[in-house]
């Protein structure tokens, strides 16, 4: 079917576009963009010898006005759970979460049962992908066999099968020597390496940050610097090989100044963060709440602070969602006993356009750290928009207020922590390749 989008703000980061024009889809691609696009031009059928037939409307028209239409979400760091834990979370059923949040684009880790450091892994995730995700999913293959940290993964074989980068996320490499080699290879096949940095002599068995909070309320603590070292370990790791090195989930001031200081030394170094690091402190911990439960934890107001300006500065270049599904099986247990991890596809839109309207971002800025900035760090063609290339768009409502209900959540898990924030921001309506895969109510 063929779209036209008609009286919207279109903000495109990629080319600097800020400015209501229209925006037609044809065969899943973006046909033109510009002002005052006909109508007749989306409505007007084709024939089989590709005439034109007005008789035969097959077009959509869809009024844009007081909404901001932007490239298609892309998302570069989140699990989905399949293959092994599909009773926390399936390739359909986060793509559905995903599609609700404005997501077009997922990049899922490889901490799968099995590993992602095969081919086979590699080829099922693609192959579940195609059949039953609304979005893209790009599968991440691992650093290490089995994320032991004893030996590499088949590096030229995952890239091969599909990868787009290399990550042990929710273990570190410790192995310094090892992890050498891996950026080395990595760079040979052209692959990113996304690094979880924390040092597990440090953080322990700490189950929340280190600090005031930790201390009342009797829980093991884990200091800024288990972050940080490796932070440091690995930046000095990527001067080395010349590797591309991204720091996923940055968290600490520590771990902020780092990234700058080598930015500036010309390291080939970039980092994300995601919306609870910037959204909520160790003071959320004080419930015993285990959806504050998180790798790396919550840490404190100055964190925040230096967290929402590295993201100003563009020391911190992306917004990821890190959204870890869990079930009452892993989180409805002692603060001590619970698993890490929170669910964010639906929620890391309007948390991050609340940073717009506090005035710490533009909004050209926020879209740009969801759309563009992430698919460029990964070498992707995705998150902008041009003519000709993939209709891949979605819908905000900047106005349209809701209050967060976990159980209307289109994940198989109900793992947040931000239940019953009313929030401001939402994607309305959200299209991949050309083809509207989700569409709120009332919109």
């Amino acid at each position: 079917m063929n779209i036209l989008f008609k009286n919207a703000r279109v903000i495109d980061p990629a080319s600097g576009t800020d400015r209501p024009i229209d925006v037609l889809v044809k065969d899943g691609k973006i046909k033109e963009m510009g002002p005052g696009i006909p109508e007749s031009r989306a409505r007007a059928g084709l024939s089989k010898r590709g005439e034109r037939e007005s008789s035969q409307p097959s077009g959509e028209i869809i009024d844009c006005t007081g909404k901001v239409l932007v490239p298609g979400l892309f998302d570069m760091h989140c699990h989905l759970r399949e293959p092994g834990f599909e009773y926390k979370e399936t390739i359909e059923s986060g793509s559905m979460a995903g599609a609700a949040g404005g997501y077009t684009a997922l990049v899922c880790m490889a901490n799968t049962n099995p590993v992602n450091d095969t081919r086979a892994v590699t080829e099922y995730i693609l192959r579940q992908a195609r059949q039953r995700a609304c979005t893209h999913v790009f599968p991440v293959g691992a650093v290490t066999k089995e994320l032991k940290g004893e030996t590499l993964a088949e590096i030229g074989e995952l890239k091969d099968a599909g990868v787009v980068a290399l990550s042990d996320d929710g273990k570190p490499v410790v192995n310094s020597n090892l992890y050498r080699r891996a950026m080395e290879y990595a760079r040979g096949f052209g692959l990113p390496v996304i690094s979880h940095c924390e040092d597990l002599t440090l953080s322990g068995q700490g189950v929340m940050n280190e600090g005031l909070v930790s201390t009342h309320l009797g829980l093991r603590g884990i200091p800024n610097a288990a972050e940080e070292v490796m932070v440091l370990r690995d930046i000095c790791l990527a001067e080395l090989t010349g590797a591309s090195l991204h720091i996923a989930h940055v968290s600490t001031a520590g771990s902020v100044r780092a990234i700058r200081e080598a930015k500036t030394r010309g390291v080939k170094v970039t980092a994300e963060t995601a919306p609870h690091y910037f959204s909520l402190t160790d003071e959320a911990v004080r419930g015993f709440d285990t959806h504050t439960k998180m790798s790396p934890p919550l840490r404190t107001a100055r964190d925040v602070a230096a967290i929402i300006a590295g993201l100003k500065d563009g020391t911190l270049d992306a917004i990821a969602t890190d959204h870890a599904p869990q079930t009452v099986i892993e989180k409805d247990v002692e603060f001590d006993n619970a698993a890490n991890g929170i669910i964010g596809l639906e929620t890391a839109l309007p948390l991050t356009l609340r940073l717009v309207n506090q005035g710490h971002l533009t909004l050209m800025e926020a879209i740009q750290k969801l759309t563009v900035a992430p698919a460029r760090i990964l070498g992707l063609d995705k998150g902008r928009l041009k003519v000709g290339g993939d209709a891949d768009l979605t819908l905000i409502d900047l106005d349209r207020e809701e209050t967060i209900e976990v159980s209307r959540s289109k994940s198989k898990s109900r793992n947040s922590p931000f239940q019953g924030w009313k929030l401001k921001g939402f994607a309305v309506m959200t299209a991949v390749g050309g083809r509207i895969v989700h569409r709120a109510s009332g919109s």
